[in-house]
C-alpha cells in the first residue's frame, strides 16, 4: 500500500523535498503544511499534493512526515509526531541548543517512535566511499582529518540571528560527517571565530569565518575550516590522511578550486562554462537529499533501520557547543567539560542522557 506523507515547510529545502516525495514510487499521497498557506498551495500545486493545517494532518494519521520547517519550529513538531506514533524526518538541528534538543528526544524515546535527521552529507557518495575505503584500511594508519565548508554567498541579515551560528548552523554538518567517516568520537577542540564581511555577523555574536582544531579518539587530530564568503562557489570537501595514502571528498571538476600549478588544468573554474562550479548546497547535495528520503521512507517502512538517529544530531550539537564555549573563552575544551549540559532530561524512566552515551 502505497504512503500517505506529510510536509511540514514550504521553504527552500521543503519544496526540494516535496519534489522528491511526489516522485517516489511509494507515495501515494503528499500533504502540504506551512505556517504561510499561500506558500503551502504553490507547492502543492507545483507537485500535485494536496494541503492542510498542521493539526488536521497530525490527527488523520499520515505514515510519514517530513520537517522541514522554520528551526523554531522543529522541537514541537517532532513531539508532535512522536506523540501521535508517527515516523519523522527532521532537517537539523533537533533545536538550537542542548537542553530542546534533550526535550524533543525524551518525547522521542519515550513514545518509541522513529526520528532520523538529515545530515545528507552520509548519503553522499563521496562522503560514503570515503568511509568504506577507510574502514577498508586504504589509507593505513589515519592520523589528520581535514575539512572545508565555505558558502558562495553569505545569508540575510535576518537569518543569522536565528541560525545558531556557524559552529551550529554549518560546521555541524562536518562535525557529523567525521564522526560518520572515521568512525571516532571528538575528544577536545579548540575554536577560533573571525569577522571580516558584514557587521551583521558581529552584532549577532557570531563569525563569519571559522575554524576548529580536533582532538579525536586514538589520537587523531583533525581541522574544520568555514566561511560564509567564497564567491568562488559553494565549496565543500574533506581528506583523510594516513600513514600509506590521502584521499580527497570533493575534489570533482566541480569544485570551486582554482590551482596555479602550471599543468593542473582548469578544474571547476573558468574554461568550464558557466556555472560549472557547485552554486549552492542544494546543487552540490542533490542526489544525497533525495538518497536520505528514500532511505526514511525505508525505515518508515519497517524495512530498514535508521541511518541517522536523533543522538546523532546531540552528538553532532555537543561539539558545537564545544566550540561556542572554546571561542568565547579563547581556550581548548575538552567534551567532557559540557557533560552537565547533556543530563538534561531523562530519556527513559530513571536513565538520563549522559555524556557516555552522548558521546557513543
Amino acid at each position: 500500500m502505497r504512503m500517505r506523507v506529510g510536509l511540514l515547510g514550504a521553504g527552500r529545502i521543503g519544496a526540494f523535498h516535496a519534489a522528491t516525495l511526489a516522485a517516489h514510487p511509494e507515495v501515494g499521497e503528499l500533504v502540504v503544511a506551512d505556517a504561510d498557506p499561500l506558500r503551502a498551495r504553490q507547492v502543492a500545486a507545483d507537485y500535485g499534493a494536496s494541503t492542510g493545517p498542521v493539526d488536521a494532518l497530525f490527527d488523520s494519521r499520515p505514515d510519514a512526515v517530513v520537517i522541514a520547517s522554520a528551526t523554531a519550529a522543529h522541537a514541537g513538531l517532532i513531539a508532535r509526531a512522536a506523540r501521535a506514533g508517527v515516523p519523522a524526518f527532521c532537517e537539523k538541528p533537533i533545536a538550537r541548543d542542548l537542553a530542546g534538543t534533550v526535550a524533543a528526544l525524551h518525547e522521542v524515546e519515550a513514545a518509541g517512535s522513529v526520528l532520523q535527521i538529515g545530515f545528507q552529507r552520509r548519503f553522499d557518495a563521496g562522503y560514503a566511499a570515503a568511509r568504506e575505503a577507510l574502514r577498508g584500511g586504504k589509507v593505513g594508519r589515519l592520523h589528520t582529518v581535514r575539512t572545508v565548508s565555505s558558502d558562495a554567498a553569505p545569508p540575510p541579515a535576518s537569518y543569522v540571528p536565528l541560525s545558531g551560528g556557524l559552529y551550529r548552523d554549518c560546521l555541524i554538518h562536518d562535525f557529523d560527517a567525521i564522526r560518520w567517516v572515521t568512525g571516532r568520537e571528538v575528544v577536545e577542540v579548540y575554536a577560533t571565530g573571525a569577522n571580516g564581511g558584514a557587521d551583521f555577523f558581529r552584532e549577532a555574536d557570531d563569525a563569519d569565518t571559522a575554524a576548529v582544531l580536533f582532538t579525536l579518539e586514538g589520537g587523531v587530530l583533525a581541522t574544520a575550516t568555514a566561511t560564509r564568503y567564497h564567491a568562488a562557489g559553494y565549496d565543500v570537501r574533506m581528506e583523510l590522511a594516513g600513514t600509506d595514502d590521502q584521499l580527497a571528498v570533493g575534489v570533482g571538476p566541480r569544485a570551486p578550486l582554482t590551482s596555479v600549478e602550471p599543468d593542473a588544468g582548469t578544474g571547476g573554474g573558468p574554461g568550464r562554462g558557466p556555472g560549472a562550479r557547485w552554486p549552492g548546497f542544494l546543487e552540490r547535495f542533490a542526489a544525497a537529499y533525495r538518497a536520505e528520503i528514500a532511505a526514511f521512507l525505508r525505515v518508515a517502512r519497517g524495512e530498514a533501520a535508521n541511518p541517522c538517529e536523533g543522538r546523532d544530531a546531540l552528538r553532532a550539537l555537543l561539539v558545537a557547543e564545544a566550540c561556542e564555549v572554546s571561542r568565547r573563552e579563547r581556550r581548548p575544551v575538552a567534551l567532557a567539560e559540557l557533560a552537565g549540559l547533556a543530563d538534561l532530561a531523562t530519556v527513559r524512566p530513571g536513565r538520563p542522557i549522559g555524556l557516555s552515551e552522548v558521546q557513543g
